[in-house]
C-alpha cells in the first residue's frame, strides 16, 4: 500500500512538472510571439502599390487604424490616370462599359463589396459605406450605383480618350486573350497595352495593412480585365477570394486572373494555411500550387500571385509566374520593391 501511495504521489509530481514545464514553454512562446511584431506596415500588389502605400502611411504613421489605411492607399491608383487596371481610367468591357470592383475588409470579419459600379471614381469608398451603413456585404451593377449616389457620390464618365482609342484599336480584331503579367508591361514600363490581340492591363491593386496597435485590414479594387464580357466579375470584390482578413491569424489578397482565384477561394486558403502554422510565404506557396495541380495545362499561360501578411507583420507572396512584384512600406523602409518567388521562372519582360 505504502508502494502504491509513493508511485502515485511520484506521478502526480511528474504530471504537475510536465504540465509546468509545457506552462513555461507557452509563456515563453507567447512572449516571444507579442515581441515578434514589428509595428505598422503597409505592403500592397505591384509597382504602383509604392505611390498607393504613401497614402495608406500618412495614416499608419499618425497611429491611424489600419482600415482607413488601406481604404486611403488604394484610392491614389484608382485616380491614376496612367493606370488603366484600377479606377478611372481603367480599360472598358468589351462594349465599352468601365466597370468598377472593390472590397474592404477588417479584422473583425466586417466587410463590404461593390461589383460591375459604373460612373464612380473612388469604388473603395463605396465598399466601405456598404460594410458602414449596409446590411450586406455585397451591391453590384446599377443597385451599387443607385447607393453610391445616395450617399453623395457624384456620377462621372470613367472611360478617358486614351482607354477609348484603346478600346477602339481592339475592336478590329476583337480577339481576347489575357497576357501574363501586362500590368508590368503597359503600366510599369510603359507598353501598348490596346494592342490588338492582347487583353490589356488586367489586374488589381490589393493592399494588406497593421497598424501600430496590431489591427489588420486589407483592401482590394479593379477595373478588371480589359474587354471582358459585360457582367463579367473577378475575384476582386469576392471576400474570400481576391480578399480575406482574419484579425486571429493574417491577411491575404491576390492578382492575376480572377477566375482561376474564385475557384479555389484564394484568399480565404491563404489565410487558413497560415492558421495552420505555415508563414505567408509557405502559405502563398501552396495556395499557387493548389491552382496548378488542379488545372495543370490551363494555368500554364496564366498568372496568379498572392500576397500575405500575418498577424506580427510577416509578410511573403508567391506567383505562378515570374514578374510578380509587390510594395512593402513601414517606419524603416518607405518605398521598397520586392519581386515575389514563382513557380515558373521564364521572364515575359
Amino acid at each position: 500500500m505504502t508502494d502504491r501511495r509513493n508511485f502515485l504521489k511520484a506521478s502526480l509530481l511528474g504530471a504537475s512538472a510536465s504540465a509546468l514545464a509545457w506552462a513555461g514553454k507557452l509563456a515563453a512562446k507567447q512572449a516571444s510571439t507579442s515581441q515578434a511584431f514589428s509595428g505598422a506596415r503597409v505592403v500592397s500588389t505591384w509597382d504602383f502599390g509604392v505611390a498607393a502605400n504613401k497614402a495608406a502611411w500618412t495614416v499608419l504613421s499618425q497611429g491611424g487604424h489600419a482600415l482607413d489605411a488601406v481604404e486611403t492607399g488604394v484610392q491614389v491608383p484608382e485616380s491614376d490616370l496612367k493606370n488603366h487596371s484600377v479606377g478611372k481610367a481603367g480599360y472598358p468591357d468589351r462594349d465599352g462599359h468601365v466597370t468598377l470592383d472593390a472590397s474592404i475588409m477588417d479584422a473583425d470579419g466586417n466587410c463590404g463589396a461593390v461589383a460591375a459600379l459604373e460612373h464612380i471614381e473612388h469604388p473603395i469608398c463605396v465598399a466601405r459605406l456598404v460594410m458602414d451603413r449596409t446590411p450586406h456585404v455585397l451591391l453590384v451593377g446599377e443597385g451599387a450605383l443607385q447607393f453610391a449616389l445616395a450617399q453623395g457620390f457624384k456620377k462621372q464618365e470613367l472611360l478617358t480618350p486614351e482607354s477609348d482609342k484603346a478600346w477602339h484599336e481592339w475592336l478590329k480584331t476583337a480577339r481576347y486573350q489575357p497576357s501574363i503579367n501586362s500590368e508590368v508591361h503597359d503600366y510599369g514600363h510603359g507598353g501598348s497595352p490596346g494592342m490588338p490581340g492582347g487583353a490589356g492591363n488586367h489586374d488589381t491593386i490589393g493592399m494588406l495593412a497593421i497598424d501600430a496597435q496590431g489591427r489588420l485590414a486589407g483592401a482590394c479594387t479593379t477595373s478588371g480585365m480589359a474587354w471582358k464580357m459585360r457582367g463579367r466579375v473577378g475575384d476582386s470584390p469576392i471576400i474570400g477570394a481576391g480578399l480575406y482578413v482574419d484579425g486571429e491569424v493574417g491577411a491575404a489578397t491576390s492578382t492575376g486572373v480572377g477566375e482561376e482565384v474564385i475557384r479555389n477561394a484564394g484568399s480565404f486558403l491563404v489565410v487558413e494555411l497560415m492558421r495552420q502554422g505555415r508563414s505567408p510565404q509557405e502559405a502563398c506557396k501552396e495556395a499557387v500550387m493548389r491552382i496548378i495541380r488542379r488545372r495543370p495545362t490551363q494555368t500554364k499561360e496564366l498568372q496568379v500571385g498572392f500576397l500575405a501578411m500575418n498577424k506580427h507583420g510577416d509578410v511573403g507572396a508567391w506567383a505562378i509566374q515570374h514578374g510578380f512584384s509587390y510594395a512593402v512600406c513601414d517606419a524603416k523602409k518607405q518605398d521598397g520593391l520586392i519581386p515575389s518567388s514563382s513557380v515558373y521562372s521564364t521572364s515575359f519582360s
